[in-house]
């Protein structure tokens, strides 16, 4: 799966609108969304939520955890601890950049900022923990709480390095094999 499959994925959350125009419902291959009555808010998916603000007939509301004070309260407890913490939602970096780029939030800039800080420390601990395991540090590797943006990230690098350490033992075991059957030999 790549980035823009992620992303896709992402679209299906549901988000709470505030709809500027009147319609009974909408009936969509995935089911029924609406009523749609002006300044009462409905629930619908981020993409129709993109699609509908794109031409101005609707207010996406942020979600809660879309603040700056959740998101700097996340981003020290990522930075105080080695392991991974629970995110405040499964596609953050996701909806963070859809729902920023798609109306003015209060203080986007600071928000988006935090949310590259998070991300950017999680990478780091991703990073590390790749490296202790393929250098042999670690006989085994638990990694709880990643998202699927973050998984997606880091399996094409971790995938490649341990075929390259696979192939790198079977090299070493071959040759140790070799010499030990030379010397058998002698």
């Amino acid at each position: 799966m790549d980035m823009s499959e992620v992303e896709f994925r992402a679209e299906e959350e549901m988000v709470t609108i505030i709809p500027n125009f009147s319609l009974s419902k909408l009936y969509l291959i995935s089911g029924e969304i609406g009523p749609f009555v002006p300044s009462l808010p409905t629930t619908v998916p981020l993409w129709v939520a993109l699609t509908l603000r794109q031409t101005q007939k609707c207010t996406i509301v942020a979600p809660d955890w879309l603040n700056l004070e959740v998101l700097a309260a996340k981003k020290q407890e990522e930075c105080s601890t080695s392991e991974f913490t629970k995110m405040p939602h499964q596609n953050y970096c996701e909806l963070t950049q859809l729902l920023t780029s798609a109306q003015q939030l209060p203080a986007a800039d600071e928000v988006k900022t935090l949310v590259k800080d998070i991300w950017d420390n999680r990478m780091a601990k991703l990073r590390s923990s790749a490296v202790g395991f393929v250098n042999g540090a670690w006989t085994s590797a638990k990694v709880n709480e990643l998202t699927l943006m973050e998984a997606n990230t880091i399996q094409p690098l971790l995938c490649a390095t341990l075929d390259d350490v696979q192939k790198l033992s079977k090299v070493v075991t071959f040759s140790h094999v070799a010499s030990s059957t030379f010397i058998s030999f002698l």
